[in-house]
């Protein structure tokens, strides 16, 4: 049971919110929902707080349901409440991945944001993460005949080791086996466990030591309560 008592004299204007938040709760390993709700407020103020609740509801109702569920539920979620943004209008930097609380506390982010936020949502749903990759890919634009492509990230899951995987994309609303997605070409793909070049897993270095990036965006979310 989460031990909210230490927070009440700290949350100021938030403990109503708080109270509606936890008072009910259903804990998830690997996140510490009240450390989250906490920085939402100080950070990102009412909005923040309500996008978390939001997500703390998805978890919650989505917990005990199918993957195919799962995957639905957590798709549409983000594709609807995070508008794409580009990193530097949002966060000043050329390119910057945010943390699922950062991606919420805005609501906003780039394609980066959106296939991590689902992949950690996914991942604390019970879906272990050896189903998942996030997947840069070439995405041609302009029509079937077009020959613009730009670089992209989606979340791809693997119901079996050698099966299609199905795509979950920001940019359209429903989830697709990558056969149904002509416009893509993949680049490479990692997790937690490993990093991928054309469905191939090298022996080598982690994805933590391949993209900084990715070890960045870890560290950060450790510190904000995602484990």
């Amino acid at each position: 049971m989460l031990n909210y008592r230490p927070f009440v004299g700290k949350l100021g204007p938030w403990k109503a919110i708080f109270f509606l938040l936890f008072g009910a709760s259903v804990a998830f390993a690997g996140v510490e929902l009240d450390r989250l709700l906490q920085l939402a407020g100080q950070r990102y103020g009412d909005s923040g707080v309500a996008r978390l609740n939001a997500w703390r509801d998805l978890l919650t109702e989505t917990s005990n349901q199918p993957d195919t569920a799962k995957l639905r539920r957590v798709n549409d979620f983000f594709n609807r409440r995070i508008h794409f943004g580009d990193d530097s209008d949002i966060w000043g930097k050329r390119d910057y991945w945010a943390t699922p609380l950062e991606t919420l506390g805005r609501a906003q982010g780039d394609c980066e944001d959106f296939a991590i936020a689902k992949y950690v949502t996914l991942k604390l749903l019970g879906i272990p993460s050896d189903k998942m990759r996030l997947t840069y890919v070439k995405a041609r634009i302009g029509g079937p005949q077009s020959s613009l492509v730009q670089a992209h990230m989606v979340l791809s899951y693997y119901p079996a080791p050698n099966d299609e995987p199905l795509v979950l994309d920001n940019l359209i609303s429903d989830i697709r086996p990558a056969s149904r997605r002509a416009d893509l070409t993949t680049i490479f793909g990692f997790n937690a466990e490993g990093l991928w070049v054309g469905g191939v897993a090298p022996r080598a270095a982690s994805p933590s030591q391949r993209l900084s990036k990715w070890q960045a965006v870890l560290t950060r979310m450790r510190e904000e309560g995602i484990d």
